[in-house]
Parts: C-alpha cells; sequence; structure tokens
C-alpha cells in the first residue's frame, strides 16, 4: 500500500482568483504541493429561495475561468457539495494534510465555521492558517486610542489613511505549478448542486480608470455609467482590493474614501455581530413599527407611486443591481415613509442583490434607518420627489424601469410625503427620547 503524499490545502472562499491572493501565495510558497479546493456550502446554499440565484451562477463562472487556467497548465481545481465540516473530515482521511491555507471572512457565520473547522483540524494535528486578503485593515488594526472600535466614519478613516496602508502585492499567479496535478475535472454542474444555469451579463472586473477620475461628478445620477461596478468582484474576490487600491489611490479621493467605507463596515461588523438583528444605537429598537404588509409588497414591487422608489426596487428586482444613490432613497423611504423595519428592507436587498455583502448591506439599512454607524439623523428624511429632480431631471433612469410612468395605469402615490414625514419624526421622537 503507498504512502499518500503530504499536502498543503488552499480553501478558496471569497477570494475566487489565481493573481494577487494573500493566502493562496502563503500557501504556494510553503514547502508541499498544494490542493486547491472550492466548497459550495449547503448551509448557506439551502437558505437561498431562487434557484436561478445570480450569485451562485457568478461563483459558477469564476470556477470555470479558474479550472481553465489551472487546466492550461495540467492542474485543476477540486470542488465539493455539502457541510463543511463533514466535507473537512473526509478530506483529512483521504490525503495527508500539513496545513491548510485560508483568507479569513470576518460575517458572523463565517467566523463560527472556521471555529469549528479548527477545532476538527486541530485534533489531526493539521495547520489552519489565515491570512488578510479581503481588506487592507482588519479586526483591531485600526481602533481608538482606548483599545474600543470606532463607530464613526470621518475619525476611522483619517487613521485607516495615516496607518501606512499596505498595497503590497501578492503574486499567487506565479507560482501555480506547486498545485498538484489533477488530470481531471470534478465541476459540478449547477443542475447537480440544486440550481439552473442561465446566461448572465455581470460587469467586467476592469477598473476603469477614466470614469474613477470622474466619480465625484458622476456617482449620484443613476442613468449615467458613473460608479466603478466592482462591487460584485470585491465581494466575491474575483478582484485584489490591494489591486484596486494600486490603481485608483492617486486618482480620486472620493472614490478611495467609498472603499474605506467598505472596511469600516467589515469592521463595525466583527466586533458587532449581533448588529445583524440589532440597531448599534439600542434605543432604535424602540421604534413602533407599522409593518403594513401590502406597502411593504408595494415597495418590493416597484409600485409606490414615487417614480425614484419605483425604478430603484424594478431595477433590483430584474437586474440584481440598484445604483447607490438610489439604495438610499428605497432605504429611507421604507423605514421613514412606510416606517416598516429595516431588517425586512435588508432582508429583501440580502436576496436580491448580485453584490450583497453583509456588512455593506446591514450598514447601509442601519445608515438609512438612522438607528446605525454615523447615521443620518432620524430627522433627515429624503424627499423622493426632489431626489428625482436632483439626481434624475430627464427621467432618463425612471423611463428605462418604469415604463408605464406618465400613464393612467401609474399608481398614485401609497402614501402622502408631508404627512408620511410628520408621522415617522413623531415616532421616531418618541422611541428615542424614551417618552
Amino acid at each position: 500500500m503507498s504512502k499518500k503524499p503530504t499536502v498543503n490545502v488552499f480553501w478558496f472562499r471569497r477570494d475566487l482568483r489565481l493573481h494577487d491572493n494573500a493566502g493562496l501565495y502563503e500557501a504556494l510558497n510553503d514547502e508541499y504541493p498544494v490542493v486547491p479546493l472550492f466548497i459550495f456550502d449547503t448551509e448557506i446554499l439551502e437558505k437561498l429561495a431562487n434557484k436561478n440565484d445570480r450569485r451562485v451562477i457568478f461563483i459558477y463562472e469564476q470556477l470555470l475561468e479558474i479550472e481553465e487556467e489551472l487546466n492550461s497548465q495540467g492542474k485543476g481545481l477540486i470542488i465539493e457539495h455539502g457541510h463543511p465540516v463533514t466535507i473537512w473530515q473526509r478530506l483529512t482521511e483521504e490525503y495527508n494534510i500539513c496545513n491548510v491555507f485560508y483568507n479569513k471572512d470576518y460575517e458572523p457565520y463565517a467566523r463560527q465555521r472556521d471555529r469549528e473547522i479548527n477545532k476538527l483540524l486541530q485534533k489531526k494535528g493539521i495547520g489552519f492558517k489565515a491570512s488578510k486578503d479581503q481588506v487592507i485593515f482588519e479586526e483591531n488594526e485600526v481602533i481608538k486610542s482606548d483599545g474600543t472600535p470606532y463607530l464613526v466614519y470621518t475619525p476611522y478613516m483619517k487613521l485607516w489613511k495615516s496607518s501606512h496602508p499596505n498595497f503590497e502585492n501578492f503574486p499567487s499567479e506565479e507560482k501555480i505549478n506547486q498545485f498538484i496535478p489533477i488530470k481531471t475535472s470534478n465541476l459540478p454542474t449547477l443542475e447537480s448542486i440544486g440550481f439552473e444555469f442561465q446566461k448572465l451579463d455581470f460587469p467586467p472586473s476592469t477598473i476603469d480608470t477614466d470614469l474613477i477620475n470622474h466619480y465625484h461628478k458622476t456617482r449620484n445620477f443613476p442613468s449615467k455609467q458613473g460608479t466603478s461596478r466592482l462591487s460584485i468582484h470585491l465581494r466575491f474576490g474575483s478582484i485584489s482590493i490591494r489591486e484596486v487600491f494600486r490603481k485608483v489611490k492617486d486618482i480620486n479621493p472620493k472614490f478611495v474614501n467609498e472603499l474605506i467605507w467598505r472596511e469600516f463596515y467589515q469592521m463595525v461588523l466583527f466586533h458587532h455581530p449581533d448588529s445583524v438583528d440589532k440597531a448599534i444605537k439600542p434605543q432604535y429598537d424602540n421604534i413602533e413599527w407599522r409593518n403594513n404588509e401590502d406597502e411593504f409588497n408595494a415597495w418590493c414591487a416597484g409600485t409606490t407611486g414615487y417614480p425614484l422608489v419605483d425604478a430603484g426596487m424594478r431595477e433590483l428586482n430584474q437586474s440584481g443591481y440598484m445604483h447607490n444613490r438610489v439604495r438610499m432613497v428605497t432605504a429611507s423611504f421604507l423605514t421613514k415613509h412606510l416606517l416598516i423595519d429595516w431588517r425586512w428592507g435588508e432582508r429583501y436587498f440580502a436576496e436580491k442583490l448580485d453584490d450583497f455583502d453583509l456588512a455593506n448591506n446591514v450598514g447601509g439599512w442601519q445608515w438609512a434607518a438612522g438607528s446605525g454607524c454615523d447615521a443620518a439623523p432620524y430627522f433627515r428624511i429624503f424627499n423622493p420627489t426632489t431626489q428625482l429632480e436632483k439626481f434624475d431631471p430627464d427621467r432618463k433612469y425612471v423611463k428605462k424601469w418604469v415604463t408605464e410612468w406618465g400613464e393612467d395605469t401609474y399608481p398614485s402615490p401609497i402614501v402622502n410625503h408631508k404627512e408620511a414625514r410628520e408621522r415617522a419624526l413623531e415616532v421616531y421622537k418618541k422611541a428615542v427620547s424614551g417618552n
């Protein structure tokens, strides 16, 4: 009986690329050959309502690209489908594993899963080696002088910038020869894991430096190609955050600040994992939400009678994307005009957004509701009509998504702005003051 060769394993998660991958670079520079692994995690997949889930298709396409690149060099990718603990139990019996390398994920489920895997591997004498890859600064690297995390963005951003951020390249793509040879692909079909494949047009991972140069002028206008559309690639790691910073850091400080917002929200979630369900500002959990289901359904469908809100929701439902300015308007409308719990909206976005990122989504919704970090004060209530006039003056965006706008078939507003605003101010004031 031949002795199993000693190997390391690199576990792809939200870092779906071979280039400039910190954890992969560490694995490929170790002494043993590397088994590249991806797990379709049933703990995550079974919670997805749509069997045409666009994000699963995006992941699948990225795996196909990785597989193709590896195949060209006589290598391949191990793809598993199931519960990670069960899969790792089996893999430790199939391979003589020295170390498992991976990049950190700061979401509550991922941290719990990694603790379970670490416990399993430790019992078998296998190392579990983490790298920082999806952010520049993590965990406690940018915190206040008293050791507590920031809950306000601007001082966090200033310290982030003054902390000598390192945008080092990890040229993992140069070490592919360190992967073990795999002769036959075992990439499953999407159908075999319970999903359906369809050809979708996702934005490219190209960093358009000309667009970014004008970003501060164009980013608020949803009818313009004024944003980078890199969010899905940053979410799933099909582009390196360090590469993005290297290319944009000297072009447009406004764009850089938006990338730092992403890191801010990642670290808020890391330090406040219960913010997924609880307000960062506890008194905001005292709000008496109306939670009218008919009004929520009208918001979801984009039939509120407010054109900018409806255009945004229809863009989301049809394309898996919504422009960031419109995300703020739709979220404010749900929480302030309709007095519907921000958690309802957060979960709807979580189901629909291609670029869904828990930290950004929770952070953005709590900001809109007034309950979160550096949030808009509760008395700041977006007027969806003036927002339309300011950011879609020629109605180009509205006409694209609300085809019946201006016709008799378009619904009347489900609430009066002035009355809804006054109602929200009263309810919020009561909750925040405790009276």
